[in-house]
Formats: structure tokens, sequence, C-alpha cells
């Protein structure tokens, strides 16, 4: 019993190390800076953070207040760690965004790189391999394929355009690697065709409205809006010297995105 004990002491300090404190903020737009297509992934679990996007390390797993979420990391940001505003929503309250939304800045939570495994309900392709585009993801995989990586043996290609699948056709596309540096696809690479039947959607801000990302059109309402003392929930206590980063970090958001 006392080398259990000890074994379980060991585990959780080694858990608690493994995590790193970050300053969470809500994201509402989806986007991929290496071409992943929102019309298949869930673009309400995705993670925006400062680092470019790894080709092993693309799921992590973000907690707070006893809640934990997996996230796809598959977008660069400017400087910040920002959340898809469903994701950040949940953590917060314990609600989905469409259900009771929320308003708010920076939150500290609490993240660790996780297994791809443990992203892959999130990936709804066959295998659930990460669907790039054909024409604008190239840079990014050939890196991938240069070595030995999860996106190299894990990723599909398709012949859509755009992060929101506004552009192109929905249609696998082949790669002939290293012979070849350029898919082959059964219509034309590359033909900006409109796209209209793999919308995506974003979650917006504030109301919980579900939003084409194409054009913003609402189609569906969100629930009632709460609100939250993230001051006092924020690792159970903030003190104030955290606070006031908060308040800062908050401020700063609320500059830049205006919401």
């Amino acid at each position: 019993m006392r080398c259990t004990a000890h074994f379980l002491t060991f585990f959780a300090a080694t858990a608690r190390a493994s995590a790193k404190t970050i300053w969470a903020t809500p994201h509402e737009s989806y986007s991929s800076s290496v071409g992943v297509l929102g019309c298949k992934v869930d673009t309400n679990r995705i993670a925006y953070w400062p680092s470019s996007v790894d080709c092993n390390k693309i799921c992590v797993s973000l907690s707070y207040d006893g809640r934990t979420v997996h996230l796809l990391r598959i977008d660069q940001s400017e400087g910040a760690h920002d959340v898809s505003y469903d994701a950040w929503n949940y953590l917060v309250t314990g609600y989905s965004a469409t259900e009771r939304p929320t308003t708010g800045g920076a939150v500290a939570m609490e993240y660790e790189d996780a297994d791809p495994s443990a992203c892959a309900d999130l990936i709804h392709t066959d295998g659930n391999k990460l669907p790039l585009s054909a024409s604008n993801s190239m840079n990014y995989l050939a890196s991938c394929l240069s070595k030995d990586t999860w996106v190299g043996k894990n990723h599909l290609l398709y012949n859509i355009l755009d992060p929101i699948c506004s552009w192109g056709t929905d249609e696998l596309c082949t790669l002939d690697w290293p012979t070849a540096n350029q898919p082959a696809c059964p219509s034309q690479l590359g033909t900006p065709t409109a796209l209209e039947n793999d919308p995506v959607y974003n979650i917006q801000y504030m109301t919980g409205n579900k939003v084409m990302a194409s054009n913003g059109q609402v189609v569906a309402s969100g629930g009632t809006a709460i609100t939250v003392d993230l001051g006092q929930k924020s690792g159970g206590r903030i003190a104030r010297g955290d606070a006031v980063v908060v308040l800062a970090m908050s401020l700063t958001y609320w500059l830049i995105w205006g919401v």
C-alpha cells in the first residue's frame, strides 16, 4: 500500500510538471495557416497557438475548473493562445457557447501536448487523417514528408482551395512523393469553382449564434447569455498581480478584435 501511495504521488507530481499554464483567449473565426479544411474537422475545437504548426504535435488538451477538452493545433496566432470560442466557453462555464454564451478575455488554463489519437474524433475523414488543401498545403506537407512524422503518414489531400471550403471541388487527390511535388486530382487542380455543399460555421462571440464562415449569415440563434466571474474562478484563487494581467490582456483583446 505504501509503494502504491508513493507511486500515485509521483504520478500526480509528474502530471502536474508536464502541464503548462497559458492565458487562453476566445477565437471566433476558423482559420488554418497550413490549409486544414474546416469542413472536415470540428472547428469548435481548434487551438491557435503562437508557435508554428508541428508535423507531430497537432493535438493538445486544455483544462480549467475540472473540465478538459482536446483541440487540434492547426493554426498559428500572432502571439496569443487563442481557442475556439465554443471550447473556451465550455471550459469557463460548462456549457456550449450555443447554449449559454459568455464573454471575457484571457483565462489561466493548463495545457499539455496529447497524442494525435486523442483528437481523432475531431477529424471527420476516413481513417481520421488530416484533411489538407491540395493546392495550398504543399509547403507544410513537404516539410512533414521530408521526415518520419504523424502528418506525413496521416493526411488526405482535397481539391479545395481555402480552409473555409468556399472554393474548389470536394474530391480526393493523390501525390506521388517524392517523384512529384504537385498533387493529381480528378479535375483540374486549384480551379476556383464555388463550393456550396461543404459549409464551415463559426460560433459568434457574445451571441452564440451559428453563422456561415463565408458570409456571416446566421443559421441558428444562440441561447441565453450568462455572466461568469473569471477573477474568482481562475485557479480557484487569483493573485492581485495575475488579476492585473488578466485585465490588461482582456483590454488588449478587446482593442484588437473589437468584441
